[in-house]
């Protein structure tokens, strides 16, 4: 009896659940001029209903637009900052094509300044904390070069030919201690004998020779005095960086620093020395006279 009392009851339940969405339609849909008791009391009952079957409708909605929104949002996002990573880097690529374009033209108009007889070189490989020495090959092969003949780049002087092999070059550069360059003070006239140091941690000269009564200061140019028969007068060959005169002796003591970027030398211009043949050997230049 209660079994069958309970499916009863269950039977109804489910009539029930499926006959109010209709009865509660057909109330909304019909002529409200035309509604009976029955269809304004579904309207009166469900209208709660309704109401909170909307808000919770848009609550949801609300929560899902938002969410498709983020996740659009970030993958705009994200594609904009790898666009922003390859604009930059074109940007990057750009500005070192743009200085190296500026240093080759720099140097083209160097060599077109020369004439005729001055060869450009790439460096292949450069030993500048032991031998202090760079390897070159030339852009053309030639057979009229010497050692001896100075190496240059538009910042200034970077050595001269050791050795010379067909295309193939040794270049001793600026900074060997081995290599004595005349040079004057580009300010005041002040002359000395400018070698390289011995201190494999930095890229440095010694100014020899220069007398205490001359007039030097930091940061005053050192050019090639054209003295000796191999570099042409006023090409830069390093910058100040300290002076000491210790009171006594005839000559101060100065350091300078190579005007030349040794760690970034890429290429060269190699030309023939102001004295012909008779500048070929690289040999020390001499003291100047007292």
């Amino acid at each position: 009896m209660t079994s069958t009392f309970r499916r009863g009851r269950d039977a109804a339940v489910v009539i029930l659940l499926l006959a109010l969405p209709f009865f509660v339609l057909r109330s909304n849909v019909r002529d409200p001029r035309k509604l009976n008791a029955l269809d304004r009391l579904v309207l009166r009952v469900s209208a709660p209903l309704q109401y909170v079957g909307s808000l919770v409708g848009r609550g949801i909605s609300s929560i899902v637009g938002s969410y498709v929104y983020l996740v659009d949002v970030k993958a705009k996002n994200d594609e904009l900052q790898h666009e922003n990573t390859v604009l930059r880097e074109k940007v990057r690529k750009l500005e070192v094509m743009d200085i190296e374009n500026r240093r080759l033209r720099r140097l083209l108009g160097l060599k077109e300044q020369i004439g005729p007889e001055a060869l450009t070189a790439q460096v292949i490989a450069k030993d500048v904390l032991e031998f202090r020495v760079a390897s070159l090959t030339l852009d053309r092969p030639s057979n009229e070069v010497k050692p001896g003949w100075p190496v240059l780049t538009d910042e200034g002087v970077v050595g001269v030919i050791l050795r010379a092999d067909g295309d193939r070059l040794e270049v001793q550069l600026a900074i060997d201690p081995q290599l004595a360059i005349d040079v004057v003070d580009e300010r005041t006239g002040a002359r000395g004998i400018a070698r390289g140091t011995s201190d494999v941690d930095k890229y440095a000269c010694k100014v020899e020779y220069m007398k205490r009564s001359d007039e030097v200061a930091v940061g005053d140019l050192l050019v090639t005095s054209g003295v000796g028969a191999r570099f042409k007068k006023g090409i830069p060959v390093a910058r100040i960086t300290k002076i000491y005169n210790r009171g006594f002796g005839e000559f101060q003591e100065v350091e300078a620093e190579p005007v030349v970027s040794f760690s970034r030398l890429e290429e060269a211009i190699v030309v023939p020395p102001v004295g012909g043949d008779q500048a070929h050997d690289p040999k020390p230049a001499p003291a100047p006279k007292k």
